[in-house]
């Protein structure tokens, strides 16, 4: 519990910083950040650390395409911002952490995710100014994980530190999801229910790469040539 509080204590001053820097000082907020994420992982096993390499690639691919490409949410210098890549890494392991602090009590960690993302996809649609009918269609995903997935410890964490972050970031202007998604037109929530479904696939990916990514990884070592032991004559 001490590792999750201390990564999002982390993220949280980052993201209240991020609201007052210009674009030069944000550059050394990325800088500390990716320092931050060595330090963090360091600790962890090998396996792990590859989980969160794909994670990070996995989450930057789509927050290219997600702000800059397609226009869902706007960060405030309307760029993608130093830190974020790792911060995806550390997020990640901050809701691992969390799941392993609470691994006696997996039932009602996962029920109260669950609770939480079907309440807020519901209010979402029913209460909330802004009709988030696009985060509502992510919810369902979600629950599908935490229910039938043998991961879903893990997601339920992800997604109790994510949904935070998102009411936190948006609240204080760090980014700003569109009313709609752009040339689609289906509103879209500040931040949306289900933006948290996009770490189940990020999630996904980390479990299904890493092994792979640390069998790849030896084969691009080059071979060490062979010492010649020569005698006397």
């Amino acid at each position: 519990m001490k590792r999750a509080g201390l990564i999002a204590a982390y993220l949280a001053g980052l993201l209240a910083i991020d609201t007052q820097v210009t674009l030069h000082e944000q550059l050394a907020l990325g800088a500390l950040t990716w320092i931050v994420l060595v330090l963090f992982a360091r600790p962890l096993p090998l396996e792990r650390r590859a989980q969160v390499a794909v994670v990070i690639c996995a989450a930057t691919l789509a927050e290219v395409t997600g702000s800059i490409v397609w226009g869902v949410y706007t960060y405030r210098l309307h760029n993608l911002p130093t830190f974020v890549p790792p911060a995806h890494g550390l997020v990640f392991m901050a809701g691992l952490a969390l799941s392993e602090a609470l691994r006696r009590h997996v039932r009602t960690l996962v029920a109260v995710a669950a609770l939480g993302a079907a309440a807020w996809g519901l209010l979402g649609l029913t209460v909330l100014p802004r009709t988030d009918a696009a985060g509502a269609l992510g919810v369902p995903l979600l629950l599908a994980f935490l229910w039938r997935s043998r991961a879903r410890a893990a997601y339920a964490g992800v997604f109790l530190v994510v949904g935070s972050l998102e009411l936190y970031g948006t609240a204080i202007g760090t980014w700003r999801w569109a009313g709609a998604l752009p040339g689609l037109g289906i509103p879209d929530g500040n931040p949306p229910s289900g933006v948290a479904s996009g770490y189940v696939w990020f999630d996904v990916m980390a479990l299904l790469l890493a092994p792979r990514l640390l069998v790849f990884l030896p084969r691009l070592r080059p071979a060490r040539a062979p010492i010649l032991h020569t005698g006397s004559a």
